[in-house]
């Protein structure tokens, strides 16, 4: 029954929510009302799910803009952060999301960033514009791996947020996502159970260098960060 109820919720929710953050547009040139709307659309579906959000280390990250490097396992990754993060911030999405009749249409409205990984020429401009918004104060969120991992291992690193991070030049904060995959695994259009997700923020990196070689640098010691922050701490809560 719950399974249901979180259907139904997220496709009300996701159409009703969208319209309202579309109706507003032109009144929210800088996107503060939607982040406000898009964060109790992810508190109804973790309440309705039976799903508790807990943030670990944020007293680290106290002086933004910064860039939020987070791993991958679900779609509900995304409503986590949008219920743990004290801060506004933006994601960096793929452009098909952006197509979403909608929801897409909102996404767009309200700043996230796309990134169209086809077209080179066009992917750069996107992160030149990232750059400079988020030089301007913006903090963005990116999962680095580009797409979802299956089984708790990191997937490679994909470096266009890493180039991003080098134009940018503010510091990258490590972000360990852990108990998500449990409760919606890939191809789960909703959380199969309640229980608990933990959001673990590392020590801000500061980024100072250029070019390849520092670049490949980072993204070591990004990973390597994330998968101290996945390995310490307890799975999913299996309690319902």
């Amino acid at each position: 029954m719950r399974r249901v109820l979180s259907f139904l919720n997220l496709v009300f929710t996701t159409l009703v929510l969208s319209f309202v953050a579309l109706a507003i547009a032109p009144f929210d040139s800088g996107g503060r009302i939607a982040h406000r709307i898009s964060c109790f659309w992810a508190r109804i579906y973790a309440a309705v799910a039976g799903i508790t959000v807990t943030l670990e280390g944020g007293d680290r990250v106290l002086s933004p803009p910064y860039i939020l490097m987070c791993n991958h396992q679900s779609a509900l990754d995304i409503h986590s952060l949008l219920v743990a993060l004290p801060f506004e911030f933006k994601f960096v999405a793929k452009e098909s999301l952006f197509r979403i009749p909608l929801f897409g249409w909102a996404m767009k409205r309200a700043g996230h960033i796309s990134l169209d990984r086809d077209n080179p020429r066009k992917a750069l401009k996107s992160m030149d514009e990232a750059a400079r918004k988020i030089r301007g104060g913006l903090n963005i969120v990116i999962f680095p791996e580009g797409t979802r991992g299956v089984g708790g291992t990191l997937l490679p690193f994909k470096k266009g947020g890493f180039a991003l991070a080098l134009k940018a030049k503010v510091p990258v904060v490590p972000v360990g996502i852990v108990g998500t995959a449990a409760l919606q695994p890939e191809g789960a259009h909703v959380p199969q159970r309640g229980g608990r997700v933990t959001i673990r923020m590392g020590e801000p990196i500061p980024v100072s260098g250029s070019g390849v070689a520092y670049k490949d640098e980072l993204m070591r010691e990004i990973r390597a960060k994330i998968e101290e922050l996945l390995g310490s701490g307890p799975e999913a809560d299996k309690s319902v």
